[in-house]
């Protein structure tokens, strides 16, 4: 039988952002064994990803985003070759909906997949204007309605998705990692406790939310803070250490933290998330804290593989009574990576991916 042809049309290239990579992107191995021919395009290049979040360089921003309309005019004229068009978030990221109206009349089936709640208006987006524009609601709504189907990240937006689909069809698929590289640490044994947080400055208020608590555990238990993100960070009178982000890297700098955090600020926008940095802790064997808010109830068994806390005071108790018990946390860790694995693993959660592209694509 001949292979069926999906175009994904994503922002990023491949391999770069998380919201890609840890979603639909690691799933592509089991699209092909399952006899679909992936071909991708992503908006933005390389060239455009490394600058793209930094502040300045707006002409190289410019060029990369003209660039990538030209990329998409390319991609119109040929979407007659692909049995279904997979777009990831968005077709084009500013002004109207254009090029999402056009790519929904010419595609022979579209599936949309998207993260966080996009279709909501984000009121406190700061900073860099490219994330303004590109953070556009009307073209999430248009494709949520019209799409054959949708792909959400968090089971908090399904039923809106369901409810305004024209076909009444959606599914909700977790992010999910591969347990085989996301893996405990041979031999975690330091002399200092650590807790960690991990993310990019798009989450920097979630962790400025506990600032003052992360302070005061630190120089109560002499812990030491670990961040591995891509913005510079710091807290007066603690020990730390901001670890950038790299790919290559990025198992091994979360195998330094003994304890994960995951803080969120209660919103609709919060029950948009899909809990990944929880899932993440969880991978690698060590225990989590997690406000006990949005994806993260759905993930966690509070004190059985993780700790859900509602206020300042949870947030120092959990602390301590990780600090205070080496074998509780070895107990919740382990508990958490069979949970992942059983779950949220890329074995357990392919054929999630599968069953919607079987049923769009029959």
């Amino acid at each position: 039988m001949r292979n069926k042809k999906i175009l994904v049309i994503c922002p990023y290239p491949k391999g770069v952002a998380a919201g890609q990579r840890l979603k639909y992107e690691q799933h592509f191995k089991s699209w092909n064994d399952a006899g679909y021919e992936i071909t991708v395009s992503s908006f933005f290049s390389n060239n455009t990803w490394d600058i793209l979040w930094k502040e300045g360089y707006t002409l190289h921003k410019i060029y990369g985003t003209f660039i990538g309309y030209l990329r998409r005019l390319k991609d119109l004229s040929k979407l007659h070759q692909f049995q279904s068009v997979y777009v990831f978030m968005w077709v084009t990221p500013l002004f109207d909906s254009i090029f999402e109206r056009l790519f929904l009349l010419k595609s022979n089936n579209l599936i949309y997949d998207f993260d966080d709640a996009i279709f909501l208006n984000e009121t406190n987006i700061k900073g860099n204007i490219f994330r303004k524009y590109i953070k556009n609601n009307s073209k999430s709504k248009l494709l949520i309605k019209n799409s054959s189907h949708v792909i959400t990240s968090s089971p908090y937006n399904l039923e809106y998705c369901l409810d305004i689909n024209k076909n009444n069809a959606a599914t909700y698929i977790p992010c999910s990692l591969d347990d085989k590289k996301f893996i405990p640490a041979n031999n975690n044994a330091s002399s200092e406790l650590r807790i960690g947080w991990t993310g990019t400055f798009t989450t920097k208020n979630y962790l400025d939310s506990i600032k003052h608590i992360i302070q005061k555990a630190c120089m109560q238990y002499d812990l030491k803070l670990v961040l591995i993100t891509n913005f510079d960070y710091h807290i007066d009178g603690i020990k730390m250490q901001v670890i950038r982000w790299k790919e290559q890297t990025e198992i091994e700098d979360l195998q330094k933290i003994d304890i994960g955090l995951y803080p969120l600020i209660p919103s609709d926008w919060a029950l948009g998330k899909g809990g990944l940095k929880t899932l993440q802790y969880m991978s690698i064997g060590i225990p989590s804290i997690s406000t006990n808010f949005g994806t993260a109830t759905k993930i966690v068994t509070n004190k059985e593989n993780g700790f859900l806390v509602n206020n300042d005071e949870e947030w120092l108790d959990a602390i301590e009574t990780l600090v205070n018990n080496k074998s509780l946390r070895d107990n919740l860790g382990r508990s958490a990576r069979e949970h992942v694995i059983k779950n949220y693993s890329t074995d357990a959660v392919s054929k999630l991916y599968l069953d919607v592209l079987k049923r769009e694509l029959q």
